[in-house]
């Protein structure tokens, strides 16, 4: 019923900056939350930010002033610039959408494929 498709991954030094992006399609009436976890080798998936269509955000404490999220609601698009990354912040990131369609059983939680970020010099 919705994809998820993310695009903007790759490799980027230490202190660098990537631009991840991810738009959602379907028989979508409203995307409630859009937004990115990420899981490292051999780590649990984590949240990394997330922002509601009234515009609120959170953030995790290991990317505060580092990461900022923007939507586009009329696209049902979600961004997340990365600034000043850092080793730590290599893993897959996956965008995640809550989002209620035109089919039954919804809101539901959507997630993407999945994008590689890797920081290394």
């Amino acid at each position: 019923q919705v994809q998820l498709v993310e695009s903007g991954g790759g490799l980027v030094q230490p202190g660098g900056s990537l631009r991840l992006s991810c738009t959602a399609s379907g028989n979508i009436i409203s995307a409630y939350y859009m937004g990115w976890y990420r899981q490292a080798p051999g780590k649990q998936r984590e949240s990394v930010s997330i922002m509601s269509n009234d515009g609120s955000t959170t953030y995790g404490d290991s990317v505060k002033g580092r990461f900022t999220i923007s939507r586009d609601n009329a696209k049902n698009t979600v961004y997340l610039q990365m600034n000043n990354v850092k080793p730590e912040d290599t893993a897959v990131y996956f965008c995640y959408a809550v989002v209620r369609t035109t089919g039954p059983g919804s809101p539901r939680n959507y997630w993407g494929q999945g994008t590689q970020v890797t920081v290394s010099s």
